[in-house]
């Protein structure tokens, strides 16, 4: 089988990059697997990546992504499984199933509809986005859904698309990679005093992640909390501009503010994930939030917003807090009342930095509810079902 991704190791930048880096590692132990995806070449065996045309890109950069896309559909000739991962390659699917006829399956990990946000970062670029995804899902012979909340959304954004087709596969986790690390190497790199409590994010600048509402937060957060912000590349300079403008008014008021650009290498985050008091997802949209996961693996209590898929994964009162969120009706994906979220969002994480007892209860019960109930082998299993389906329908 092909699988077909814009990420893949080293280049991951995301949960979609994690969960097509995981899953692949657990599906060569039941098939065989091509990786094809978008960047610079790999020297992976197996792994062939695509570069976008410049000349498409010069004109818009999705028109770029959708020329890789047709060099990968060319090359999936043979498979008889094709699996897309994101909008950057569901399109590479939908042509390889047109072109050489082998079945499509396709995992949503979010829906292009439902992050108008995004229309800041690709202009009209969004709108072919948003087409890209229309098209190959409408056809494809399968798509899983990486929860439950996701299958509904799809099957609500998408009302042509049969439920018979549309299957639920969690994320995983390795939890033999992510688990208690006691060094604190990555903290004194920081500047990261170890003998006071921190609330620790980790995630993409963009909307969805909703930093801006945890900054506001933070206003009203225990002056003894600190705070870890480990942040990913800006989806828009408008975005970068709000935190950034954020975070320096936060320090004027308090210490023990660190912002960490980039992505860190393993070892750092699960060390500051495993010293946190609380970590903390303020999204405003998310199908299944494997960072979750991640900080539940390490040991960590969770603060996150009750959206998506997340309630899936963080069991309220048990593993963490879910925090209410309600968006507003113009479609834009942001609080309703940004200003309640906040202070909820802050009163949640206030009362785990004022009761570590609790919080090392949810930390403990989200390791085991972590190794007990999402495992990447389960995954793979599963998907090698959906496979079978899938060429069984064509």
């Amino acid at each position: 089988m092909d699988l077909l991704t814009r990420e893949y190791p080293p280049a991951v930048y995301g949960g979609a990059g994690v969960h097509v880096a995981e899953l692949s590692r657990g599906l060569r132990e039941l098939t065989d697997v091509r990786v094809r995806c978008l960047g610079e070449p790999r020297q992976e065996n197996g792994v062939t990546a695509y570069a976008t045309d410049t000349r498409l890109t010069a004109a818009d950069a999705t028109l770029g992504f959708l020329g890789a896309d047709l060099a990968m559909a060319r090359d999936c000739a043979g498979a008889g499984v094709v699996h897309s991962h994101t909008w950057y390659a569901n399109m590479a699917g939908h042509l390889a199933r047109t072109l050489h006829g082998p079945a499509h399956v396709m995992t949503m990990h979010s829906l292009e509809p439902l992050r108008p946000w995004k229309a800041e970062q690709l202009g009209g670029g969004y709108a072919l986005s948003s087409w890209m995804e229309r098209t190959a899902v409408t056809a494809a012979d399968r798509v899983v859904a990486v929860s439950a909340a996701m299958r509904e959304d799809v099957l609500r954004v998408y009302p042509e698309v049969s439920p018979d087709r549309v299957r639920v596969i969690h994320n995983g986790i390795d939890a033999d990679v992510y688990r208690a690390d006691p060094r604190t190497d990555a903290l004194h790199r920081h500047g990261i005093d170890p003998e006071r409590p921190y609330v620790l994010f980790v995630g993409r600048v963009t909307r969805q992640k909703g930093l801006p509402h945890l900054l506001r937060a933070a206003f009203g957060l225990p002056p003894e909390a600190q705070l870890v912000l480990c942040c990913g590349q800006p989806d828009t300079p408008g975005i970068a501009a709000e935190v950034a403008a954020l975070v320096e008014e936060l320090r004027t008021v308090r210490d023990g503010v660190f912002r960490v650009d980039g992505m860190l290498d393993p070892t750092s985050v699960r060390q500051l994930m495993t010293h946190a008091r609380v970590f903390v997802c303020p999204s405003v949209y998310e199908p299944m939030g494997i960072v979750n996961l991640e900080a539940m693996a390490c040991g960590t209590a969770v603060v996150a917003s009750a959206v998506g898929g997340i309630p899936e994964v963080v069991a309220d009162g048990e593993t963490g807090t879910l925090v209410p969120f309600e968006a507003r009706t113009d479609a834009t994906g942001e609080p309703a009342d940004p200003e309640k979220f906040a202070g909820q969002l802050g009163l949640a994480i206030g009362e785990l930095i004022a009761d570590p007892a609790r919080a090392g209860r949810f930390g403990a019960a989200g390791r085991r509810r972590a190794v007990e109930h999402f495992s990447w082998h389960r995954a793979a299993e599963r998907t090698m079902e959906v496979y079978a389906e899938a060429v069984a329908a064509r």
